[in-house]
């Protein structure tokens, strides 16, 4: 694969992984409704105030993880290191099947 096949998986993978970093971040609570319904979005929302608190810190943070993977796979597309690209890669390929 060429260059600019890596370019474009690069930017794609970037793009859902920011999304919905933001998606999280923002509108946890819409994307439940619409993923799930609006009972069972109030149900996973939590029942005590404490419980709304720390499903909402926990999904704050899982999207600015998303978004910062996002972000660092945007600035890997543009490496114009063939090495590296050749390494991020395979470490791309190994860690997935190495699961053992």
């Amino acid at each position: 694969m060429g260059s600019s096949g890596f370019l474009l998986i690069c930017i794609l993978h970037s793009g859902i992984a920011l999304t919905c970093g933001a998606l999280m971040m923002f509108y946890s609570h819409e994307v439940y409704v619409f993923g799930h319904g609006l009972e069972t979005a109030i149900k996973l929302q939590g029942s005590t105030p404490h419980d709304q608190l720390l499903i909402g810190t926990s999904d704050s943070f899982l999207g600015l993880l998303l978004f910062a993977i996002g972000s660092l796979l945007f600035m890997v597309g543009f490496v114009q290191d063939r090495e590296f690209k050749s390494f991020f890669c395979q470490g791309m390929c190994v860690s997935s099947y190495n699961v053992y």
